[in-house]
């Protein structure tokens, strides 16, 4: 009876993780997506595992859940997983404020990111 099944977004071959409200700015988030954007997964996890970025740790938690959804929910494998896509966006911003002298208010923004990683299978050689 209720609602049918909404079709897949990805490719056959692939699979998705996302990360909302990564305590990060955008750009500093992008650095790292550059760093594992077209690597395999192995590789990807070891560099993201001995980088000295303090949001590394929440990157490689994103990218361990994008291998384990190719496993489990797809059904593929992990030891030809690349990561094919890895991108970042802004996400909401905490607006906060710190007295200063004189009775006056200095804007403190805290910046959150979001960001998606997209594993794909690759092809035998």
């Amino acid at each position: 009876m209720g609602q049918s099944k909404n079709p897949r977004r990805e490719k056959d071959n692939e699979a998705k993780a996302f990360a909302k409200y990564v305590h990060t700015s955008p750009q500093k988030l992008n650095l790292l997506a550059r760093t594992i954007r077209g690597k395999s997964a192995s590789k990807a996890l070891v560099d993201l595992e001995f980088s000295k970025r303090r949001v590394a740790q929440d990157v490689r938690k994103l990218l361990q859940s994008a291998v384990a959804n190719a496993e489990n929910n797809h059904g593929l494998d992990v030891d030809r997983l690349i990561v094919s896509e890895a991108y970042v966006g802004k996400a909401m911003m905490l607006k906060r404020f710190r007295a200063r002298a004189r009775g006056r208010g200095a804007r403190i923004n805290k910046i959150t990111s979001n960001m998606t990683i997209i594993v794909k299978e690759a092809e035998e050689a």
